[in-house]
């Protein structure tokens, strides 16, 4: 398998693929047109907004020269389809929303025992790239989740990485929530003992061939501490 984890692959203000880091030309290079994609969702239950987002991602992927044979969404219309959607996808896209939303229709579905034998192409998207990871680090969120006892930080995910991944650090490195700050006083807390690797929209984990490798800038966050490992433009082996 052959995955891109991005925090958003589109450009700022922008429908289009973001080029940054070279991410337009080697996920070119890894997609084999046309293929059977499949867009799996972050909420099953929303199915019309769903509709609305994959839309929005087949047409930004055929502007930038990708081509289908067939474009179907994975949500709870079809979560008993799971397993035939991925045997026959070249390429599976993991919408981004709240984390453990989504990662509970993971669950649900099946779907990292669907893709055990998945040889193709993966893009995550924000959230779906936080669930692709073996441990999943669920970031509070929302409202409440922060101070919440029974809210679990921690999760099982999809497998596809051991990289712990913090989208869009551009927009909530410096966040508050309930009346605590996202990083300093809740992420940073909870990095002893493992790390998270924060990354801005336009930066992507590229995994190949049993390797990985950061494209952008990348922070990463471990034992209550924060540095930078990779500056946009570069790129940076795990």
């Amino acid at each position: 398998m052959t995955y891109f984890l991005t925090s958003s692959p589109f450009g700022v203000g922008s429908p289009y693929l973001n080029p940054a880091n070279r991410f337009i030309d080697l996920l070119r290079e890894a997609v084999v047109s046309p293929c059977a994609a499949v867009f799996v969702c972050a909420d099953p239950d929303r199915r019309a907004f769903t509709d609305h987002i994959a839309l929005d991602m087949k047409k930004t992927l055929l502007a930038a020269g990708f081509s289908f044979s067939s474009f179907d969404i994975l949500d709870g219309r079809n979560r008993d389809d799971t397993a035939a959607l991925v045997k026959n996808a070249g390429l599976i896209v993991l919408a981004g929303g709240h984390v453990p939303t989504q990662n509970a229709f993971f669950q649900q579905c099946g779907l990292k025992a669907a893709m055990r034998d998945f040889n193709s192409v993966l893009i995550g998207i924000s959230a779906g790239s936080m669930n692709s990871a073996e441990v999943v680090y669920a970031q509070p969120e929302e409202p409440g989740e922060a101070v919440s006892p029974n809210y679990r930080r921690f999760l099982p995910g999809l497998g596809v990485t051991k990289t712990m991944l913090l989208p869009h650090y551009q927009m909530v490195k410096d966040s508050m929530l309930d009346g605590m700050r996202l990083f300093e006083d809740i992420t940073y807390a909870d990095s002893f003992g493992c790390a998270f690797y924060a990354i801005p929209d336009g930066s992507y984990l590229l995994g190949k061939d049993g390797r990985e490798t950061v494209f952008g800038a990348c922070y990463r966050i471990s034992e209550g501490t924060l540095r930078q490992v990779c500056r946009d433009g570069q790129a940076f082996a795990l």
